[in-house]
């Protein structure tokens, strides 16, 4: 087994925790917000082996055994999706979100939280499902990807951050400020950024990686996302939601 992804990981450290409030909210998309791991859906056309080939690229990068890098390019040249694709992903995330994602969205911004999505996927269809949750463009951070005239895959942004190792810890401490940031997440790539926050949350509902549980002090593991509240609020800011009256009987 490759050693965990970043100096951070792999010096075995758990992650400060403080309790909220919080100012911002930074989600995760695949595997966190939908049940998708966007890019392996891309590579469900293709043959057996080779979808194989690509899920086992995803568990590797971000159970810590690759870095991120080594797999992003290799797995989106096998895969070669065009435009129509990447549409249709958008779709799929949305058909994928886990139960109370939207009610959760819109508590949090009831309450004044600027919220976030952080994602190595690809940008068009991230911005798809956010879009769906009412969380503004520009607050949505992914991995571009390029089209030829006719819709073809032409490459995506090989600059960004979010395509490789230690990218995540930059763009939150770029949004940070002198704030408070929880982000909740699933994989290596989201609890690298843990230096950068008050909190991180494992989130093991879809799928659980034993090195990012073994090292988040706080962890989620339900499917509905109303879970994560009274792990992202105070007790006043609770009291606030459960008595606004578009949010009854959601906590």
């Amino acid at each position: 087994m490759r050693p965990y992804p970043s100096s951070y990981l792999e010096s075995g450290e758990r992650p400060d925790d403080s309790p909220p409030p919080y100012d911002v909210i930074v989600f995760d998309c695949d595997s966190t917000l939908s049940n998708l791991e966007g890019i392996d859906s891309l590579a469900e056309n293709l043959s057996g082996e080779d979808a194989a080939a690509i899920s086992a690229m995803t568990i590797e990068a971000m159970g810590g055994e690759k870095s991120l890098q080594e797999v992003y390019g290799e797995r989106l040249e096998r895969i070669r999706p065009n435009r129509a694709d990447v549409e249709a992903l958008g779709q799929r995330y949305i058909a994928g979100l886990l139960p109370s994602a939207r009610e959760v969205i819109a508590a949090l911004k009831f309450l004044g939280k600027e919220v976030h999505v952080l994602s190595g996927g690809l940008e068009p269809g991230v911005k798809a499902v956010a879009a769906e949750l009412g969380i503004e463009p520009a607050n949505v951070h992914a991995v571009g990807i390029f089209f030829d005239e006719d819709g073809n895959y032409a490459g995506f942004d090989t600059s960004s951050p979010l395509a490789r190792e230690g990218g995540k810890p930059e763009v939150v401490a770029a949004l940070r400020g002198d704030r408070e940031v929880a982000l909740v997440g699933d994989g290596t790539t989201d609890i690298e950024a843990s230096p950068e926050l008050a909190r991180f949350v494992a989130f093991g509902a879809v799928v659980k990686r034993d090195v990012v549980f073994q090292l988040a002090r706080v962890h989620a593991t339900d499917t509905d996302l109303v879970q994560l509240l009274p792990l992202l609020c105070s007790g006043a800011e609770l009291d606030r939601i459960d008595a606004e009256p578009a949010f009854a009987d959601l906590l």
